[in-house]
Protein backbone atom coordinates (compact mmCIF):
# COMPACT_ATOMS: atom_id res chain seq x y z
CA UNK A 1 0.00 0.00 0.00
CA UNK A 2 1.31 3.44 -0.83
CA UNK A 3 -0.91 5.57 1.39
CA UNK A 4 -3.38 5.79 4.24
CA UNK A 5 -6.59 7.77 4.76
CA UNK A 6 -8.55 9.71 7.33
CA UNK A 7 -12.16 10.82 7.29
CA UNK A 8 -12.85 14.47 8.10
CA UNK A 9 -16.09 15.58 9.67
CA UNK A 10 -16.70 18.96 8.07
CA UNK A 11 -16.53 20.87 4.79
CA UNK A 12 -13.92 20.49 2.07
CA UNK A 13 -12.40 23.92 2.75
CA UNK A 14 -12.33 23.24 6.49
CA UNK A 15 -10.52 19.96 5.78
CA UNK A 16 -7.84 21.74 3.73
CA UNK A 17 -7.39 24.27 6.53
CA UNK A 18 -7.27 21.58 9.24
CA UNK A 19 -4.75 19.44 7.35
CA UNK A 20 -2.55 22.49 6.76
CA UNK A 21 -2.75 23.37 10.46
CA UNK A 22 -1.92 19.83 11.58
CA UNK A 23 0.97 19.61 9.11
CA UNK A 24 2.36 22.85 10.52
CA UNK A 25 2.31 21.39 14.05
CA UNK A 26 4.63 18.66 12.77
CA UNK A 27 7.03 21.06 11.04
CA UNK A 28 5.61 20.74 7.51
CA UNK A 29 4.81 23.56 5.16
CA UNK A 30 2.64 23.27 2.07
CA UNK A 31 4.88 24.07 -0.89
CA UNK A 32 2.32 23.36 -3.60
CA UNK A 33 -1.44 23.23 -3.80
CA UNK A 34 -2.99 21.77 -6.93
CA UNK A 35 -6.73 22.27 -7.36
CA UNK A 36 -7.43 19.25 -9.57
CA UNK A 37 -11.10 20.12 -9.94
CA UNK A 38 -10.26 23.58 -11.31
CA UNK A 39 -7.53 22.26 -13.62
CA UNK A 40 -9.78 19.60 -15.14
CA UNK A 41 -12.57 22.12 -15.61
CA UNK A 42 -10.27 24.62 -17.30
CA UNK A 43 -8.31 22.18 -19.47
CA UNK A 44 -10.93 19.53 -20.31
CA UNK A 45 -14.25 21.15 -19.34
CA UNK A 46 -14.89 18.22 -16.98
CA UNK A 47 -16.81 18.73 -13.75
CA UNK A 48 -15.34 16.83 -10.80
CA UNK A 49 -15.86 16.87 -7.08
CA UNK A 50 -13.45 19.02 -5.04
CA UNK A 51 -9.97 17.46 -5.02
CA UNK A 52 -6.71 19.11 -3.93
CA UNK A 53 -3.18 17.79 -3.80
CA UNK A 54 -1.03 19.44 -1.14
CA UNK A 55 2.73 19.06 -1.51
CA UNK A 56 3.96 19.01 2.09
CA UNK A 57 7.59 19.39 3.12
CA UNK A 58 9.39 19.26 6.46
CA UNK A 59 12.53 21.30 5.69
CA UNK A 60 14.67 19.71 8.41
CA UNK A 61 13.94 16.16 7.29
CA UNK A 62 14.05 17.09 3.60
CA UNK A 63 17.53 18.56 4.09
CA UNK A 64 18.73 15.37 5.77
CA UNK A 65 17.31 13.28 2.93
CA UNK A 66 18.83 15.51 0.23
CA UNK A 67 22.20 15.40 1.98
CA UNK A 68 22.10 11.60 2.09
CA UNK A 69 20.77 11.16 -1.46
CA UNK A 70 20.79 14.16 -3.85
CA UNK A 71 18.26 12.59 -6.26
CA UNK A 72 15.70 12.02 -3.48
CA UNK A 73 13.98 15.17 -4.71
CA UNK A 74 12.42 12.97 -7.37
CA UNK A 75 10.33 11.42 -4.57
CA UNK A 76 9.53 14.62 -2.68
CA UNK A 77 7.42 16.33 -1.40
CA UNK A 78 5.02 14.24 0.66
CA UNK A 79 1.66 14.49 -1.06
CA UNK A 80 -1.54 14.84 0.90
CA UNK A 81 -4.85 14.64 -0.97
CA UNK A 82 -8.11 16.19 0.21
CA UNK A 83 -11.09 14.94 -1.75
CA UNK A 84 -14.86 15.01 -1.60
CA UNK A 85 -16.46 11.58 -2.05
CA UNK A 86 -19.63 10.91 -4.05
CA UNK A 87 -21.66 10.90 -0.82
CA UNK A 88 -20.30 14.35 0.14
CA UNK A 89 -17.97 13.05 2.85
CA UNK A 90 -14.37 14.25 2.97
CA UNK A 91 -11.36 11.94 2.76
CA UNK A 92 -7.80 13.00 3.46
CA UNK A 93 -5.17 10.72 1.93
CA UNK A 94 -1.53 10.65 2.96
CA UNK A 95 1.42 9.30 0.99
CA UNK A 96 3.21 6.56 2.95
CA UNK A 97 6.81 7.79 2.91
CA UNK A 98 8.14 4.35 3.80
CA UNK A 99 6.47 2.79 0.77
CA UNK A 100 7.87 5.47 -1.55
CA UNK A 101 11.31 5.96 -0.03
CA UNK A 102 12.09 2.25 0.16
CA UNK A 103 12.92 2.64 -3.53
CA UNK A 104 16.17 4.30 -2.42
CA UNK A 105 17.36 1.19 -0.52
CA UNK A 106 19.51 3.12 1.98
CA UNK A 107 19.27 2.66 5.73
CA UNK A 108 19.47 6.35 6.60
CA UNK A 109 16.66 7.15 4.15
CA UNK A 110 14.58 4.34 5.65
CA UNK A 111 15.09 5.84 9.11
CA UNK A 112 14.04 9.28 7.87
CA UNK A 113 10.99 7.75 6.19
CA UNK A 114 10.01 6.25 9.53
CA UNK A 115 10.24 9.67 11.19
CA UNK A 116 8.13 11.26 8.46
CA UNK A 117 5.56 8.47 8.75
CA UNK A 118 5.23 9.05 12.50
CA UNK A 119 4.62 12.75 11.90
CA UNK A 120 2.05 12.11 9.18
CA UNK A 121 0.24 9.62 11.40
CA UNK A 122 -0.02 12.33 14.06
CA UNK A 123 -1.42 14.70 11.39
CA UNK A 124 -3.96 12.00 10.48
CA UNK A 125 -4.97 11.66 14.14
CA UNK A 126 -5.44 15.43 14.39
CA UNK A 127 -7.61 15.47 11.28
CA UNK A 128 -9.76 12.62 12.58
CA UNK A 129 -10.17 14.28 15.98
CA UNK A 130 -11.54 17.49 14.44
Amino acid sequence: MYGFNAKFNGSFDAAVAKVTEELSKEGFGVLTEIDVKAVLKKKLDIDKRPYKILGACNPVLANKALTAEPDIGLLLPCNVVVREEDDGSITVGFMDPQAVLQLVERQEIGELAGQVLEKLQRVKAGVEAA
